[in-house]
């Protein structure tokens, strides 16, 4: 029989319950126990849920507070010293210390986070682990089984989810000048995976789902060979486990034979992303292994073809047999929203071609039903199939000949700035009259609860334009105030009308729909709804030239006109797959080279274009990087090169490798650069240091993601760090990112620090 699984369920909660109740223990406003009743309410809901859906496996421990990483982390031991704070280091003053940082100073505690970055080419971040070369891996946690044994106390056996050891090697570093590389430790984390996984024997496990996403990179041979070693290990200590290894991200390629030489029960494949690998894997796979089909989209929310999907489904079964088959999303549901149903205000004829978690595992069920002979079971989710196909492919709503016109009247002259950077440079020093090492910050001020609940009263009706737009001016003005009592060099409005980066652009463009209850988790408890792209995008009038145009007429300072990149609006947005993610992203450089030529004609001299994701939409396999970077770094430069030498653009990147990108990051030829730097030590600037970066270049001396304020003589010795890599008179300095989800009882001395810092090492090079 052809069963019906799952390989993760979103976390938050249809109403970001969990959120609500991490952010009240943080404050102190609810107890620990309080929330570990929440989570645990949120955990029976969601099994409960997979199994009236009728799912013949439902994943367990893949609910995390903060992050799956940091959750292996703490359950191998792996707690750098700094944190070392409590006798019990699975506390969870230590687990979030690791995620946020820790400042407490009546203990005398002031305690960096762990770094952060991408999880693969998604959007969701996570907490890199540190490793040593005596690094000592123990038994910290026992989560994975406490969860398990929670299911199964309601009647409900799981299929326990654990990132493997390989990949959770391969994401962390060592640290400092290690001669030892992550892989080298393997021996002495396997037997940690060991007791984990006697433990859930010991509890009445079965099947443990093993999720190895670095299968699907380009691997070095002693990590292929890392594969063999610790699957043997783990599945001769366990015999009686079956493992289901789950690779998802892409395909297996020159790592199949590795893979498929491992002694496992079953093996996962992302069908949505890599279906031809299917070809590759039948005609290999043992005759002791099944296939595990990742046939429905896990990272997009359109509905399934599921006539399709049975193709591949029916070729599998034909191969290998119905007993040998599973179905599941191509990945975790962590990276769509839970449930269509509670989003009744979107267009009908847009809503019927969309599937979030809770509709993606009901097509796993139909399909699964249709393959095993239940034709009638399956006959009405078939039905809607069809109609959303017919009706997406013919709607009038997608196709925009106007759009498709400006598309073909690219010229390559587009593309170009009018003269290279070395001879717009002084042309704008002298319009700007900037020090050395300026001061800015990357554009959002804290957007307070009194921020919000107006917002909110205006969207629901309860507050008129007018009033709300009194009210934003008012914010504006004191925030141009603030930076000026501060003595920063270059402001920014502070983007208090702006719910989201994304979601506020692509509401003023036409092509996007937009959700209610789409939230979608990106780190720890910061969600974001991703816009849904369905058609032709275009920009019908100017979207911020007003708002920039008011803040710089309270200023005799340069005030920074703001915008999200196309890389990035398509990267997090829910992007149509009828046609190539290149000519999408045209689609919105069009849009947003107007909305730059607009504030330039507005008088605004300075205008940063953010692509902090053009680092994550990089293609996980290095021979598919240079068609994704050319029209990556031909979107970013058709939005930003319709301006004359005296405008300065602006750019910003967060958590990202750039050692490889190098050439294309100066091939975008942004002005200046910012990026995030600070939990990295300045680390990050080796690249830019050794490639001769040409352009301004800000590395983030703050960083935002913890509530913990840095002083005034870190963030010195962070510039000076950086003057050892880079030309002074390249450098600016900025936060790591925007001041959005901070307060401002944290931003002000943080900020009066990042100034003071800037001030010293400025007065210790004019000297």
């Amino acid at each position: 029989m052809v069963l019906a699984t799952n390989l993760g369920f979103p976390r938050l909660g249809t109403q970001r319950e969990l959120k609500w109740a991490i952010e009240k223990y943080w404050s102190g406003k609810s107890s620990q126990v309080e929330l570990e009743k929440t989570a645990r309410e949120l955990c029976e809901r969601h099994w409960k849920l997979q199994r009236y859906l009728g799912l013949d496996h439902i994943p367990s421990n893949d609910f995390s507070l903060y992050d799956h990483v940091l959750d292996m982390a703490l359950m191998v031991g792996a707690v750098p010293p700094r944190f070392h704070i409590d006798q019990d280091l699975a506390s969870l003053r230590v687990y979030f210390a690791m995620a946020r940082g820790l400042q407490d100073p009546a203990a005398r505690l002031d305690i960096a986070a762990q770094e952060m970055t991408k999880w693969f080419d998604t959007n969701y971040h996570y907490i890199v682990p540190e490793f040593t070369e005596d690094q000592h891996f123990h038994l910290n946690s026992t989560k994975v089984i406490e969860q398990f044994r929670e299911a199964r106390a309601l009647s409900i056996d799981t299929r326990p989810v654990l990132l493997g050891p390989v990949s959770f090697l391969l994401l962390g570093k060592m640290s400092g000048n290690s001669s030892v590389s992550p892989l080298d430790l393997l021996p002495r984390l396997l037997p940690v995976y060991g007791q984990v996984l006697k433990g859930l024997e010991i509890a009445g496990g079965d099947w443990i789902q093993m999720d190895e996403p670095c299968l699907v990179l380009d691997l070095a041979p002693e990590a292929q060979q890392a594969f063999q070693s610790a699957y043997a290990s783990l599945v001769s200590s366990v015999p009686r486990l079956r493992l289901l290894v789950a690779t998802y991200f892409g395909e297996l390629r020159q790592n199949l034979r590795t893979a498929l030489s491992l002694p496992i029960a079953a093996i996962h494949l992302d069908l949505v992303r890599a279906p031809d690998q299917l070809e590759a894997v039948l005609p290999e796979v043992p005759s002791s292994m099944a296939l595990s089909l990742g046939v429905v989209d896990g990272r997009n929310i359109w509905r399934t073809d599921l006539d399709r999907a049975m193709l591949l489904i029916r070729k599998a079964v034909a191969k290998l047999g119905a007993d040998r088959v599973l179905l599941a999303p191509s990945c975790s549901l962590l990276h769509v929203p839970v449930d269509l149903e509670l989003e009744d205000q979107l267009e009908a004829g847009i809503k019927q071609w969309l599937a979030f978690g809770k509709q993606k595992l009901q097509e796993i069920r139909a399909l699964a039903d249709d393959a095993n002979g239940d034709k009638e079971k399956a006959e009405e989710a078939f039905r809607e199939s069809r109609k959303a196909v017919k009706s997406r492919a013919s709607s009038p709503l997608i196709h925009d000949p106007v759009v498709k016109q400006q598309l073909q009247a690219i010229q390559p002259g587009m593309t170009k700035r009018p003269s290279p950077y070395a001879e717009r440079y002084p042309k704008q020093n002298g319009i700007l009259k900037l020090p050395l090492f300026p001061t800015t910050t990357i554009g959002s001020f804290p957007q307070t609860h009194e921020v919000r609940a107006v917002r909110s009263e205006f969207r629901a009706g309860k507050r008129d334009r007018a009033s709300y737009e009194k009210f934003l001016r008012e914010e504006i003005a004191r925030a141009i105030r603030i930076q000026e009592e501060l003595g920063l060099d270059v402001l920014v409005q502070g983007e208090f009308e702006r719910n989201d980066m994304v979601e506020y652009f692509g509401e003023k463009l036409r092509g996007f729909a937009f959700t209610h209850h789409g939230w979608v988790q990106s780190y720890g408890t910061r969600a974001v709804k991703p816009p849904i792209i369905f058609g032709d995008i275009s920009r019908p009038e100017p979207m911020t030239v007003a708002w920039a145009k008011y803040a710089q007429s309270l200023t005799p300072k340069p005030v920074k006109g703001m915008l999200t990149g196309p890389v990035t609006m398509l990267q997090w947005s829910f992007v149509r797959d009828d046609q190539p993610r290149s000519v999408t992203c045209k689609q919105i450089a069009l849009a947003m080279r107007g909305e730059v030529m607009d504030l330039e004609g507005a008088g605004i001299r300075v205008i940063q274009i953010d692509e902090p994701a053009i680092r994550e939409g990089l293609p996980l396999r290095r021979k598919d990087w240079n068609e994704y970077l050319q029209w990556a770094v031909e979107a970013f430069r058709l939005a930003s090169s319709g301006v004359n030498d005296l405008t300065q653009i602006h750019s910003h990147m967060c958590y990202s490798e750039f050692n490889d990108i190098m050439d294309s990051i100066t091939a975008m030829d942004a002005d200046v650069l910012s990026i995030e730097a600070s939990r990295s030590r300045m680390e990050i600037l080796q690249a830019f240091g050794q490639f001769r970066y040409p352009n301004g270049i800000g590395p983030g001396v703050y960083d935002i993601h913890s509530p913990r304020v840095p002083g005034q003589s870190e963030i010195e010795a962070l510039l000076r760090k950086a003057c050892e890599v880079l030309d002074p008179r390249q450098v600016w300095v900025n936060p790591d990112c925007g001041l959005k989800t901070r307060n401002w009882q944290e931003v002000r001395p943080a900020l009066m620090a990042m100034v003071e810092a800037a001030r010293r090492v400025r007065a210790a090079r004019d000297n």
